[in-house]
Order: structure tokens, then sequence, then C-alpha cells
């Protein structure tokens, strides 16, 4: 028969509760130096006589959930932040392309094609109210003409509306209107000369965009927006 190789396993050391108790009376500053511990141990309820109810493990009970509640909202902040952060520097990056366009078509292009892959949503459209007339550059690809007052209707007195759990307008999203479950619409102001304007934005996701969500940075890029057609097409402010 061979030799054996291998060395025997050695039991698993277990502890008693006496082994924990002598522990803690020989280290009685363990707790001090290991404190969120504290918040997993169940404190005895003292028997104070009848009648006498014991508040100690209520309150407690009550700081562990406090804990609880600071560290879940902790959470919830740390992921909104790490979200804004994620759509500021999309918001950058869309800013840069409109900036980079070569010509008018090239930035109409940008607008309505290139936004939705940057923001990473479904649909952008550049809509823009009829006058009633002939609308210089209006009919470049991409551009959602509307009759005159369905901006307003749809922003009323406001700069942004974020609607979410919709169905796609198809007289703002098109043929794209079945993927739109939530949306941002932006107006813009590119010119006195020019009639109203919005940008439109649509998410196939029935929550990306919802009531209570700051517009600051969809508001910015707006006015970005606003500015570059102006400057392309030479109109005063």
């Amino acid at each position: 028969m061979g030799r054996e190789t291998g060395h025997p396993q050695r039991p698993t050391p277990t502890l008693s509760p006496e082994d924990v108790c002598a522990y803690l009376r020989n280290h009685p500053d363990f707790l001090a130096q290991n404190a969120d511990l504290v918040h997993h141990l169940t404190p005895p309820s003292q028997d104070r006589g009848r009648g006498v109810v014991d508040l100690q493990s209520f309150m407690l009970e009550r700081l562990r959930g406090e804990v609880r509640r600071l560290k879940a909202e902790q959470r919830e902040l740390i992921g909104t932040s790490r979200a804004n952060l994620n759509s500021q520097n999309r918001i950058h990056a869309a800013v840069l392309f409109l900036l980079d366009a070569q010509s008018f078509e090239h930035l109409i292009q940008t607008i309505t094609t290139d936004l939705a892959v940057l923001l990473d949503l479904d649909v952008a459209c550049l809509v823009v109210e009829s006058n009633g007339g002939d609308i210089p550059h209006v009919h470049t690809s991409g551009v959602r003409v509307v009759e005159p007052g369905a901006i307003a209707e749809r922003l009323g007195r406001a700069d942004v509306v974020l609607n979410r759990d919709i169905q796609g307008d198809p007289e703002i999203y098109g043929p794209g209107a079945g993927l739109v479950r939530s949306e941002a619409l932006i107006r813009i102001h590119v010119s006195s000369e020019t009639p109203e304007g919005m940008l439109a934005f649509g998410s196939r996701e029935p929550d990306t965009f919802h009531t209570g969500q700051g517009t600051e940075l969809v508001g910015f890029l707006a006015r970005v927006v606003e500015r570059v057609i102006r400057g392309w097409l030479e109109l005063p402010a």
C-alpha cells in the first residue's frame, strides 16, 4: 500500500457562548472599536416590574431603523449623482456635435439623428409650427411641421414638459411614434423672424422622463440649438 501524502484535515474550530463571553471580558473595548456590530445585536428586555415598559429595546430598534433609512438614502443619492454626471457628459458631447456641424443640413441631421444616439434615446425631432406660408429650409429631412398653436397646446406656458407612460404622438414623431413611451418636449425660440419651435425627445422606456426630474441640462441643450440654427441662417435673435 502506498503512503498517504496528504495532511489530515483539521477540525473546524467552533466557538461556544462561553468562549465569546471570555473574549469580550478580556477585550472590553471590542464593541467600541467595532461599533457597527451593535446594529446587529438584540438587547435584553429588562423586567422592571408590572406595568413598567422597558423602552431600551424600542429605542435601539428605532435607531437601527434610522440607520437603515440613512443608508438607503445614501445609496439613492450616490445613484442619482452618478446618473446626473452621466447625463451631463452626454449633453456636453451633444453640444460638441452641434458645434462641429459643417452645414445647416448637417446640423439638422445631427439634431434629428445623432442626438438620439448621444443621449441614449430612441427618437429626436425638431418640430416647427407652420406660418401659413413657405418656411425657408423647413423641408429639410428630419423636421416635423405642425399646425399653428400645436406647440403651445403641448407646452402651455412652460419651456419644458416631461411626460411618462404615454403613447407617442405621430404628429410629433412621425413613423417613430410607436417607439415613444416617455418624452421631453423643450421649447426653442430661434429668432423673432421664425415660427415657434420645439425639440422632442422620445424613449421607449415609460419612465425615462417624468415630472420632478431636473430640466436644466435639456434646457441648456435647447439654448445651444437655438444659437447654432440662428448662426447658420444668419438670423437676428
